[in-house]
Order: C-alpha cells, then sequence, then structure tokens
C-alpha cells in the first residue's frame, strides 16, 4: 500500500501549498498601485461614491484582515463577485473552462500522434542524420516563443493565405450546447456547419500548443527507445526471428512509452498554462483571455479565482 501513503501525503502538502499560493498571489495583487473601487466606480465617481464601494467590497480593511476573510469565503465555494461583469467569478470561471480544456485536449492528442512515431524513429536511428535532424527540430519547437510562434501562424495562414480564421472560437452560431466542448458537440449534435468552423478556428492555437509539446514527447520516447533496444526481452524477440516492424512497433514501442505518459499528464499542466497566452493572442473565450483581462483591470477576486 506504498502508493496510498505516497498519495495521501501529496494531498496533505496540497493545503500549504495551496495558502501560500494565495497568499502570494493575494498581496502581489494588492500592491499594484491601482485602485480597482476607483476603476468600477467610474471616472465620473465622487470620492464618496469611491469609498463606499472600497467599503463595501472590503478593500478599506488591513491586509491580514482582508486575506483571512478571503480564504473564509473560498472554504466555503464562494470566490467572490466580479467587478466588472457582476456575475459570481465561479459561474464566470465554469461557463469559460470548456473551451479552455478543448485547447490542451486536442493539443496532447495531436502532440502525441507526431512525437511519439518521431521519437520511435530517431531512437532506432540513433546518432543517424535524420536524428540529429529531428532533435534540431524539436529543440528549436521548446525555444520558439508561443506568442511569437502564434503571430506568425496568423500572419501567414490568416492574413496572406487567408486559409484559416484569424481568431475566435467559432463563426456563427454555436452547436447545441451539451458539453460545452465544441468539437464534441458538433458531433453529438449532427451539426456539421458547426463542427467545421469550430475545427477550422483550433487549427492554429492548437499547433501553437502543440508544437512544444510534440518537442518534449520526440526526447523523452527517443530516451525510451533507445533504452528499450537493449532490454534482454527485446533481444529475445529478435531472437525468435520476428520481423523488425514488430519488434519494433509492438515489443519497444510497449517498453518506452511508459515515461513518454508520464510526462504526457505533466505536458497537459504545462499546456493549461500555456492556454493563457495563446488565448489572449487568439481571442479566444477561456479562463486565460479572462485572466490576463481581470489583471489588466484590476479585478482582484477574479484573479484570484483563476
Amino acid at each position: 500500500m506504498i502508493w496510498l501513503n505516497i498519495v495521501a501525503n501529496r494531498l496533505l502538502w496540497l493545503v500549504p501549498t495551496l495558502l501560500g499560493l494565495l497568499a502570494i498571489v493575494f498581496v502581489l495583487s494588492r500592491v499594484v498601485p491601482i485602485d480597482p473601487a476607483a476603476l468600477a466606480a467610474g471616472d465620473n465617481a465622487t470620492p464618496a461614491q469611491v469609498a463606499a464601494i472600497r467599503h463595501a467590497l472590503g478593500f478599506d480593511l488591513p491586509l491580514p484582515q482582508q486575506f483571512v476573510r478571503y480564504i473564509g469565503l473560498v472554504v466555503h465555494g464562494d470566490f467572490g463577485t466580479s467587478l466588472f461583469t457582476q456575475q459570481p467569478i465561479s459561474d464566470d470561471l465554469a461557463r469559460r473552462l470548456p473551451a479552455t480544456l478543448e485547447l490542451p485536449l486536442v493539443a496532447i492528442v495531436l502532440a502525441a500522434a507526431i512525437g511519439i512515431p518521431l521519437g520511435v524513429v530517431c531512437g532506432m536511428h540513433r546518432n543517424s542524420w535524420l536524428d540529429h535532424g529531428l532533435r534540431v527540430v524539436s529543440v528549436s519547437g521548446l525555444a520558439v516563443a508561443s506568442f511569437w510562434f502564434a503571430m506568425q501562424l496568423q500572419f501567414l495562414f490568416s492574413m496572406k493565405l487567408a486559409w484559416l480564421p484569424l481568431s475566435g472560437q467559432i463563426s456563427g452560431f454555436p452547436p447545441e450546447h451539451i458539453t460545452g466542448l465544441l468539437l464534441v458537440d458538433g458531433l453529438l449534435t449532427g451539426d456539421t456547419e458547426a463542427l467545421v468552423s469550430a475545427a477550422r478556428h483550433l487549427v492554429l492555437p492548437v499547433l501553437t500548443l502543440a508544437l512544444p509539446a510534440a518537442a518534449t514527447v520526440v526526447r523523452f520516447t527517443r530516451n525510451g527507445v533507445i533504452g528499450a533496444i537493449s532490454s534482454p526481452s527485446v533481444a529475445y524477440q529478435t531472437a525468435m526471428g520476428y520481423p523488425r516492424r514488430v519488434i519494433v512497433w509492438k515489443y519497444v514501442l510497449r517498453l518506452a512509452i511508459t515515461a513518454t505518459v508520464t510526462q504526457l499528464g505533466l505536458i497537459f499542466g504545462i499546456l493549461l498554462a500555456g492556454a493563457v497566452v495563446v488565448e489572449t493572442v487568439f481571442d479566444w473565450p477561456g479562463i486565460g483571455a479572462y485572466a490576463v483581462r481581470s489583471i489588466l483591470q484590476s479585478d482582484y477576486n477574479a484573479t484570484m479565482g483563476f
């Protein structure tokens, strides 16, 4: 039952980690020299009106008292109300979550579909010109800034060639809401027009996220293949006379894929974080774009909720 102890230990550390994260973000959001009460009140508000809003939001309390008050609300599932949407923040986040999830889900599938075969090829042709070339491409994929790559894709495929939409999630009416994932909803409802439109809007942001992810998958798969080739089980299958393609894609890949699958879970978390930049560039209506707008507008509660 060692794994139970590991899970329990991780869960115990989750609480102080979250508290520490909340404390850091809370303090950072308060030291910004912008008064959110004045922004919410508007340019024509009187000092008395601004003071009333500040008191209603609790911004006139000492910082430690504000933090304790906020933690008490979060424990009860209340993230507060956005200053600018005037909606509960939990509702804002839930409404935008499917759009945010759709990007990394499709990107991780594409990254695995590209990265695993290329990693196998690199591992089976170690130190060949093909291996060196693919490694250069994979390292380049990790080095390229996502916002720069996103803008280059927009410039080429949207502005120059006019093949794909520049921004947004869909053109026209979305399919009937079932899961919130437009591709899935389009398939479930049989709305071909919405499905095609959603797929076309997904191409550029997904490529932006999938390139560095595929580069990581290539590296881990390659290393796993190199280690698996020298294993006794593969040597046995070779001695038995199995065809090379069977040995590679059935036995070698089975041994090499463990580290890659583990890494895919970590990559998915990284893609969720990277979606903040991608959503901003492509005007994608997800949580990332909501967070950026909240930060720029000094919407403290919305930023903390994100």
